[in-house]
């Protein structure tokens, strides 16, 4: 064969099989002729290029898809929190089951304490060692029966009740101070006995007599349009309350008479008491205090242990130096509940007035800051019921009960700490004690009543009755599209 020939033929057979590779290799949806006319690349080419209509998208750096909501940032996620907690807090029952719930609390962790650290000194006396638990006990159980029937009342009623009960407590603390039906108890000649282990102090009724009586008398003042003139302000309000702080001054309890002193200012600051008017009250009070405590050497050597950290002179400061003890060797979590060494005939009063140094040592700081904690959401609940009341007699008793069991718990704690004199008040609602355990609970009951009768928590109570939250689960349902689930 010529080579010519020969090499022609052997070129179109690479012409051929060029031209069955780029079929091969070329898809059939992209199959045709090129413009620039088959080839070995030809097909190569049109397979890199992406065929249209088929692409997916592609998907954003970082793993996460299209459709995919992006992260929140921890910003946002702290910031929802906080409205979600700011709308809870501003609920309509918020109060009221703050009061409820701190109230309950606090009686009931002081029943445990009372029991922890009265033991010792119950076997002291050669009692069983739950005859002050036992005693407490039949105390809280009578004041959950006030507190329940103070919730219910009408506040009709509770403005019906001022009148006798301030007569009442008047009655009773003049009997006090008659030679063998008065009892002295530490020197403070401020007890009547009633028979068996029970005995009653009515200074402690004093107080709630005081709220009821000037909230009301202070209402219906304002109700008159009174209360602008300084005279309607004043009388009788201030000679009622001189009044009863010296029948508790007869008896030498200058703790109580200080408390009732705080409540007096509280109603007269709610009230508007122009800022003159205040201070001049403030200044007589301050000066017949001082005169008091400057004209006792009792009162003296209590006001020199402030801040003490060793007994003194003859243990003058005993008392206060041992509840600091207390506190110190209590620790973070405390040595175990029923495990105090300082109540073994260490800290005098470990069930009254220093509970909450038993309750440090044996709690710890976790202790003692829940307890502080209940105080803070019941004085907290008490102010918000207050503010928010269109009501003057709820506002002003209301007031009176916040200031009543905030002075006393800071009197009582500050005491314990080293930073206030050894007032000798109780802690409210936790000492040991059943005259001051059930006025104060019949005072708590009287603000659940008042958190009951904010209109929008009377809405909501309403929303809870079975009846009505069925209808309205009912019209909600009824209210829902086909097929909806």
């Amino acid at each position: 064969m010529p080579a010519d020939e020969s090499s022609a033929e052997s070129g179109s057979d690479r012409s051929r099989a060029g031209a069955a590779i780029s079929r091969a290799l070329t898809p059939p949806l992209l199959a045709g002729p090129l413009p620039g006319g088959p080839g070995p690349l030809a097909g190569l080419a049109l397979r890199s290029r992406p065929a249209t209509g088929s692409r997916r998208p592609s998907a954003p750096r970082g793993g996460r898809g299209a459709g995919t909501p992006p992260r929140p940032s921890r910003g946002a996620g702290v910031r929802r929190t906080y409205e979600r907690a700011r709308r809870a807090w501003d609920r309509p029952l918020t109060a009221y089951y703050l009061i409820l719930g701190a109230g309950m609390l606090i009686t009931v962790l002081g029943l445990v304490m009372v029991y922890s650290a009265s033991m010792i000194k119950a076997l002291e006396l050669s009692r069983p060692s739950t005859y002050f638990f036992r005693k407490q006990f039949i105390a809280a159980v009578i004041g959950a029966g006030l507190m329940m029937l103070a919730s219910r009342m009408p506040l009709k009623l509770h403005r019906a009740l001022a009148y006798p009960l301030l007569a009442g407590t008047v009655f009773l603390m003049v009997l006090v101070q008659v030679p063998g039906i008065g009892m002295s108890v530490n020197g403070n000649q401020n007890w009547i006995y009633l028979g068996g282990p029970f005995q009653l102090q009515p200074s402690e009724f004093g107080k709630l007599a005081l709220i009821l009586w000037g909230a009301d008398l202070l209402a219906r003042k304002q109700d008159k349009r009174l209360l602008a003139q300084w005279k309607h302000m004043l009388v009788p309000l201030v000679p009622v309350a001189f009044m009863l702080l010296g029948l508790i001054m007869l008896g030498g309890d200058m703790g109580t008479a200080i408390i009732l002193t705080a409540i007096l200012f509280g109603l007269l600051w709610l009230a508007g008491a122009p800022t003159r008017l205040f201070a001049g009250v403030l200044a007589v009070a301050g000066l017949i205090g001082f005169l008091l405590i400057k004209t006792s050497p009792n009162r003296m050597s209590r006001l020199a242990c402030i801040g003490a950290s060793e007994p003194g002179p003859g243990d003058s400061c005993w008392q206060a130096v041992h509840g600091i003890y207390a506190l110190a060797s209590g620790g973070w979590f405390g040595s175990g509940l029923g495990a105090s060494v300082e109540k073994w005939g260490q800290l005098p009063e470990p069930h009254t007035d220093f509970i909450f140094a038993i309750t440090g040592e044996e709690l710890g700081l976790a202790g003692t800051l829940s307890v502080l904690a209940l105080f803070a959401a019941l004085g907290y609940a008490g102010i918000r019921v207050a503010g928010r009341t269109e009501d003057p007699f709820v506002r002003y008793a209301a007031g009176g009960v916040t200031t009543w069991i905030t002075a006393q718990a800071v009197i009582n704690i500050g005491a314990v700490l080293g930073l206030l004199p050894i007032a000798g008040v109780p802690l409210p609602l936790f000492s040991y004690g059943g005259s001051a355990l059930l006025p104060t609970m019949f005072a708590v009951g009287l603000m659940i009543a008042f958190a009951r009768e904010d209109p929008a928590a009377r809405a909501a109570l309403a929303m809870r009755r079975p009846g009505v939250r069925w209808k309205t689960m009912r019209r909600r349902v009824m209210k829902r599209p086909s097929g909806e689930r």
